[in-house]
């Protein structure tokens, strides 16, 4: 396994900061990722601007990164907008789509020393396209693939396998988990960098035996306790 790809690197899919203040402080997160869907459900303007406040807000409450998406069809304003998304900070990774516009797109932000994501991939071989461009990571959809009708855990392991073999310096961040239990699987084939839904980390950080346990010891404290 490269070596870029071994240390665990959790993110909070949200754009909410409220989601931030709860999880960023556990120091469980290295980040915050967006896409335009979120940005669009919680109202917020596609400019570059406000996503520059976004982000600061991001940094200021303890996030090491925050991932935020070009927008547009043709590679020349897919650029512009990744140029300028480049410029808010060197934590800021720009987001895009795994297209043949993006993929022009991804080489000339990377030649301007911008870190670059690029998103939706679904088949095992467009890891070879982020291998090729030294993308700082690449992002499989699980949940999208499986709807697709794909095996998304095959999809993705493959993945990984490939940018291994390659001894690519890509990390997979895998998106669109709606089960704890692909986490862990996708964990014990070697992934090591996942972005989250609130709901999901909710259920991780959770679990009901683990309450029972600490209430019990904090029964015997209490029992213990003089008066």
């Amino acid at each position: 396994m490269n070596k870029n790809s071994s240390r665990l690197h959790l993110y909070i899919d949200s754009v909410d900061s409220q989601d931030w203040a709860a999880y960023l402080p556990t120091g469980l997160f290295y980040g915050v990722t967006t896409n335009p869907k979120l940005l669009a459900a919680e109202g917020i303007e596609f400019e570059v601007k406000t996503l520059g406040h976004l982000a600061r807000k991001a940094f200021d409450m303890g996030a090491e990164e925050i991932h935020l998406q070009v927008w547009g069809t043709a590679f020349e304003e897919m650029l512009a907008v990744g140029l300028e998304l480049g410029e808010i900070s060197e934590r800021v990774r720009v987001k895009v789509p795994v297209t043949p516009e993006g993929l022009r797109c991804t080489s000339q932000l990377i030649k301007n020393g911008i870190g670059v994501t690029l998103t939706a991939l679904h088949a095992a071989e467009q890891a070879l396209l982020a291998a090729a461009l030294s993308a700082d990571y690449a992002a499989p959809y699980l949940g999208r693939m499986n709807d697709g009708g794909l095996n998304g855990m095959e999809e993705i392991v493959r993945m990984q396998r490939i940018l291994d073999h390659q001894c690519s310096s890509t990390r997979l961040l895998v998106a669109s988990i709606r089960h704890i239990i692909d986490l862990v699987t996708l964990s014990e084939n070697g992934l090591s960098t996942f972005t989250l839904l609130p709901s999901l980390i909710d259920e991780l950080i959770q679990n009901d035996l683990t309450h029972l346990a600490a209430a019990s010891f904090q029964d015997a404290v209490e029992r213990s306790s003089p008066g």
